[in-house]
């Protein structure tokens, strides 16, 4: 039976990194005798460099054009961005942009001597024309041409290049549809009959539920492509047959752990028609290998199809997983698949792979503060770990068909001489466009001939639709130290090409997460909520603190104006005693509360669920973003207020010292009632000041719980006071009282200029005001943008924590070139948004945070609903959604298309989005400047998300905004402190 979905499956993915290899290393090194593995892959080597492969092969391009030289990096951009350009003029800038950012005219040598020549007359050839090609464009992105070649040059250079890509493309897509892959595998398979394919129909995650049925449209067709291949008749054998290869979060919009009821509730009905039709046509059929964070839910379909398998099609062999190796619980899954394969008495199939999304994981991990990585960061552990792996298969046969995918020439023969060992059958894989020097070799190796059968893995579909996977190749494929860059590379030895992965380095290759900003500011320690440990953990919270409230009923009492008569003067007493002591027991009190709030993660994010109606991952991260402000101001503090020489005459000795001011009120919102109020708090009380804290009217508990916590790390009673109450009387009081020395203030500007014209009027000494309020963020998105990551990025800037941060996103600017492409895919997106109880841990949107919030942000809506065209607008609450004491405050995330951007004339502190078109015939409508322009008109943001593949673009455009933070092809909210 599979593990109840409290239990994981798998051990933590976080463990310590040496740990882990050290374990794998004495079961393959006991059984491996390397200097074999040497003796066998050395000719192949040596063969593959005496014919290297053509100039377009992928390895050949690496090192032609390694990622590590600007001419690597620049033609990248270009296969990934120029054939989705829809406009020409974006193309041209894209085009002059990269290619003049990198040396094509040097006169470095760029092929090696081992290569032909007529791979080293291509490669000088290939160098040339890009040289001449820079000669015909813009100097500059936006520049005009060349004179001479105004009405011919450019343009022609950039339709040269997407013909040049198109042409890439070819070398690694086999057929633009099934049909014509199924032609080029029939002549490939005459050639060598030990030669099958795996079909993979191009795409990514799917992002909408159309998205979705797209891709499974693409796939059924696919399986019955090759039934009707073979007349209609059942294969062979799955193990003979050409198969299909799929991604699950290509089939679901929210393929996700936190939405794991829903993928199972639907998912798995969708993949059973699949899985049925090859089970029917006796083919293979793989579910491709996904992110680590989502290994566990993998497994859970992989499980729940199985059972159905071992039901209707139980003498089927051809249901198979991938596996990546890099991953540290590699062996792990493997022994999983086979009790899995053992208890529902099938035969499945194991595509053993390095792995494809290491940059991915490993900045997932930095920024989440996981305790390690899910992934070995040195490559010799990956290659150790995959050994390992395949002596788990090797050692689970007949139940698992071991697929082992590798162009690494000492993986094959070590793979060869373990599996000599056991009595069990296997294929070996490789990518299309890649690794056939190294497979031509093997397949025509003496002791391998007719022994070791072949599959590619082929890439089918549009050649547009080729450009994130070839870019996930070349990421994967093009690093220095992988086997595929050094094996042209004739300066790398074969004794180092071939060296033994059978040992473990004792520490990480990278600085773990925590060492992220360095040794004087650790990062805080987050959760992982796609582990089912962490869940639980934070479940148990919450359980803990509804028993305390129900057994305490605990309330924060209303401050009265008493109370600041009394509190005032005793805080400016205090405040002398406290600037006194040294700023490094200041510093240290702070990063004792640190270390405190970092232990007691669990609890405040319980805590902020329910006062605030966060969610759970924001809950999270505002826990950690307030560690952040204690750690960062404990360290700026002692940098800071440190006691400085300063010169002087002979005989003098002069110091600047810097002093607290007294008094300072700190006057914090619910929208982050934690992070900015210890923010505030902390940067107040470390410079040596005392404070009047004043929190928001909504979330009072949350505050007296980080007082209470800064009380026992150090900080004197008699230095921190909490005043609850109403703004309007309690946060006016405190600003007007004479003891105050300083407001530290976050909110909106209208209630800022209040606070600023009532220090105005106060007699004695200027008293500083530091403020931080909203404003009407923008994101500008040209037509080199990759649609998906923008609308990736839009959903998490406009509707996380629902839409009430200062930060969030209020106005998307995307160009009227790809304007219909976003807009649809931003609808099916919303669409998919769960809205309901912030405690549920699929809930992706919460309840506004009180019922006068929840009304203004809908007489918004109303407003909008009359000025604007409504482009989606998500689902309302559900019946599970009964359960949320605050349903009348749900406000479903809704966007509308408005006509221009001088229409958005105020911030709409909710999950509103309004978007608007830019771009058009005129000559200069493409520039992008003018709507800067007009986006600065709109008074101030805090924040604004700039999308474009041209470099000089993202740089001129950040250079004219006039905004707090400028992001480039991410999301724009979540900045942490100092980085």
């Amino acid at each position: 039976m599979p593990p109840a979905p409290d239990t994981p499956r798998l051990p933590s993915p976080h463990r310590p990194e040496h740990e882990v290899a050290n374990a794998l290393l004495a079961p393959v090194s006991e059984v491996l005798d390397w200097s074999a593995v040497v003796a066998q892959g050395s000719p192949w080597v040596q063969a593959v460099r005496d014919q290297p492969a053509p100039f377009w092969a992928l390895e050949s391009l690496l090192h032609e054009y390694p990622l590590s030289s600007a001419e690597g990096l620049a033609l990248m951009r270009l296969a990934e961005a120029l054939l989705r350009v829809p406009d020409s003029r974006t193309a041209l800038a894209l085009t002059a942009d990269q290619l003049g950012r990198a040396a094509f005219d040097s006169d470095a040598p760029r092929t090696s001597a081992s290569e032909s020549l007529a791979a080293q007359a291509f490669g000088r050839l290939s160098a040339q024309a890009l040289a001449l090609s820079k000669k015909f464009l813009p100097t500059e992105p936006g520049d005009e041409p060349p004179r001479l070649w105004q009405r011919l040059g450019a343009p022609t250079v950039v339709a040269a290049l997407v013909r040049g890509v198109s042409l890439l493309g070819g070398q690694f897509v086999l057929g633009q549809d099934i049909q014509a892959a199924l032609k080029a595998a029939a002549q490939s398979r005459a050639a060598e009959p030990l030669l099958r394919h795996s079909f993979d129909m191009l795409g990514e995650g799917a992002r909408t539920e159309a998205d979705a049925q797209r891709y499974l449209g693409a796939y059924l067709g696919a399986v019955r492509a090759l039934q009707q291949a073979q007349g209609g008749a059942p294969a062979e054998s799955p193990e003979t047959a050409h198969g299909v290869s799929i991604k699950l979060s290509a089939l679901h919009p929210r393929y996700e752990e936190s939405h794991r009821q829903q993928v199972l509730d639907h998912l798995v009905p969708r993949l059973w028609n699949l899985v049925e039709a090859a089970a029917q046509a006796n083919i293979n059929l793989t579910l491709d290998a996904e992110e680590s964070e989502r290994l566990e839910l993998s497994l859970d379909v992989f499980e729940a199809l199985c059972q159905r398998v071992a039901r209707h099609a139980p003498a089927w062999g051809g249901f198979g997983l991938a596996v990546q190796a890099y991953q540290t619980r590699a062996v792990a899954t493997v022994h999983e698949v086979a009790r899995i394969a053992q208890a529902h008495q099938l035969r499945c199939m194991v595509r053993l792979v390095k792995g494809a999304y290491w940059d991915g994981e490993i900045k997932r991990a930095q920024e989440l503060g996981l305790p390690g990585y899910p992934v070995f960061t040195h490559k010799h552990h990956t290659d150790l770990s995959y050994l390992a792996c395949a002596q788990a298969l090797l050692g689970h046969a007949p139940r698992l068909y071991p697929q082992f995918a590798t162009h690494n020439v000492g993986t094959i023969a070590a793979v060869w001489q373990l599996a000599r060992q056991h009595d069990a059958l296997f294929e070996m894989q490789r990518l299309h466009g890649m690794g056939e020097g190294v497979y031509r070799e093997v397949m025509n190796d003496p002791a391998l001939r007719g022994r070791v059968p072949v599959r590619v893995y082929a890439p089918v579909g549009p050649y547009r639709d080729l450009l994130a996977y070839l870019v996930r190749r070349l990421l994967e494929n093009g690093a220095n130290a992988s086997f595929v860059h050094q094996l042209t590379d004739a300066q790398v030895d074969l004794p180092t090409l071939l060296s033994s992965p059978l040992r473990v380095s004792p520490t990480s290759a990278l600085p773990l997460p925590r060492a992220l900003y360095g040794a004087q500011r650790p990062n805080a320690l987050g959760l992982d909520l796609a582990a089912v440990e962490d869940r639980q953990r934070l479940r148990r919270a919450l359980q803990a603190l509804h028993a305390e409230s129900e057994r305490l009923a605990p309330s924060v009492p209303w401050s009265t104006p008493d109370d600041i008569a009394d509190g005032l003067p005793a805080l400016h007493a205090a405040h002398t005693a406290w600037d006194d002591t040294p700023v490094t027991e200041r510093a240290a009190v702070l990063r004792r509360a640190g270390d405190t709030l970092e232990a007691r993660l669990p609890a405040f994010a319980a805590l902020l669920v329910t006062e605030a109606h966060k969610t759970w991952g924001d809950a999270v991260a505002e826990v950690r973003e307030a560690v952040d402000f204690l750690r960062y101001y404990a360290q700026q503090a002692e940098q800071t207020l440190a006691t400085l020489p300063l010169p002087g005459p002979v005989g003098e000795h002069n110091e600047l010292r810097l002093r607290g001011r007294g008094v300072f009120v700190c006057i914090s919102p619910w929208n982050f009632p934690l992070a900015i109020f210890m923010g505030q708090v902390a940067a107040a009380l470390v410079c040596g000041n005392s404070v009047a804290a004043k929190p928001a009217e909504q979330t009072p508990r949350v505050a007296a719980q980080a007082v209470a916590l800064l009380h026992q790390a150090g900080v004197p009673n008699a230095v921190l006071h909490l005043f609850h109450g109403a703004g309007d009387e309690i946060g006016a009081g405190l600003v007007a009282d004479r003891h105050t020395a300083g407001v530290c203030f976050t909110g909106s500007t209208a209630v800022a200029r209040l606070i600023q014209h009532q220090l105005a009027l106060k007699d004695g000494p200027l008293v500083p005001l530091i403020a931080e309020t909203g404003g009407v963020n923008a994101m500008l998105v040209d037509s080199t943008a990759l649609p998906e990551q923008v609308v990736d990025a839009v959903m998490h800037s406009a509707f996380r924590s629902a839409g009430q941060r200062c930060s969030a996103l209020r106005l998307l600017c995307v160009h009227s070139a790809i304007a219909d492409t976003v807009i649809d895919m931003l609808r099916g997106a919303l669409h998919a948004l769960r809205l309901g109880d912030a405690r549920a841990f699929d809930t992706d949107v919460g309840p506004l945070i009180d019922a006068e919030a929840s009304e203004t942000v809908r007489a918004h809506i109303a407003r909008l609903r009359r000025q604007a065209v409504l482009i989606a607008e998500g689902h309302p609450a559900d019946e599970r959604d009964t359960r949320c004491a605050q349903t009348a405050w749900l406000v479903p995330p809704i966007a509308f298309e408005v006509g221009r951007i001088d229409e958005v004339r105020e911030e709409i502190f909710g999950p509103v989005l309004q978007v608007v078109r830019w771009g058009g015939d005129a000559p200069d409508s493409d520039d992008g400047l003018a709507v800067i322009a007009q986006i600065n008109a709109l008074g101030h943001g805090l924040t604004l998300g700039l999308h474009t593949r041209i470099d000089g673009r993202a740089q001129r455009w950040a250079r004219a905004a006039r905004v707090g933070n400028v992001y480039v092809n991410r999301n724009m909210v979540g900045a942490v402190v100092g980085v």
